[in-house]
């Protein structure tokens, strides 16, 4: 029997709802007790609910297995705005739950290298404002789509604050912060700006073009 035909059985035999002591789990399966304690860790680390300690025994926590989802990068960005809810809300159970779903969906997709920056580097939470990003994606989204530019004000990781009009060009979560690509009229340059450090947006009636250069498949990190 090879090491994953033995996760999943002792997987499927969890789900029963019942407390299994490892030793009885290794007896049933013709394996010694430490190679059971050592799959156990292996269950929790790829996220498996797991419940109990040695010696006492193992369950398993009610679940909702899901096949395999391939999500748009609008869907993803729905369901992390509702994680982002959820974690504003007063019920401590929900907003546990929301975190470690998160984590989970963190952990099970791509996610695109951030740019190598030092402001990028103490985001420690995918919303370090999930207020401010809630507040001004619907603004962005929109002026993405219809090519407006918007006057932005935004706090840099060292404090300072600028104004700046920039033409939004793409937003994207990142695995750490939601962002958004940007060709910024104050530097003559792309640029990539994180939600949760925008002070406020605001969208002009001034309209851009695509233009060579200021693209964002023009863009090179």
């Amino acid at each position: 029997m090879t090491t994953a035909e033995r996760l999943f059985k002792i997987t499927r035999l969890l789900q029963g709802g019942k407390l299994h002591r490892a030793g009885d789990i290794a007896t049933r399966l013709g394996v010694s007790t430490r190679t059971i304690y050592r799959d156990m860790d292996r269950l929790a680390d790829a996220g498996l609910p797991l419940s109990g300690t040695r010696g006492a025994g193992y369950t398993l926590a009610r679940t909702i297995p899901l096949p395999p989802l391939v999500l748009t990068p609008d869907e993803l960005e729905a369901l992390m705005l509702g994680l982002a809810v959820v974690q504003q809300a007063a019920d401590e159970t929900l907003k546990a739950a929301a975190a470690t779903l998160l984590e989970k969906v963190e952990n099970a997709g791509p996610a695109a290298p951030a740019p190598d920056d030092s402001a990028w580097r103490h985001a420690t939470s995918p919303y370090a404002d999930a207020t401010r990003n809630l507040a001004h994606m619907p603004l962005l989204r929109s002026a993405i789509a219809a090519r407006q530019k918007v006057r932005m004000t935004y706090t840099s990781d060292a404090g300072g604050v600028t104004s700046r009009v920039i033409r939004p060009l793409h937003m994207a979560y990142w695995g750490h912060v939601w962002a958004l690509t940007a060709w910024c009229d104050l530097s003559s340059h792309f640029r990539v700006f994180r939600l949760d450090l925008m002070e406020s947006v605001e969208a002009l009636p001034e309209l851009f073009v695509d233009e060579p250069g200021k693209r964002f498949e023009d863009y090179a990190p």
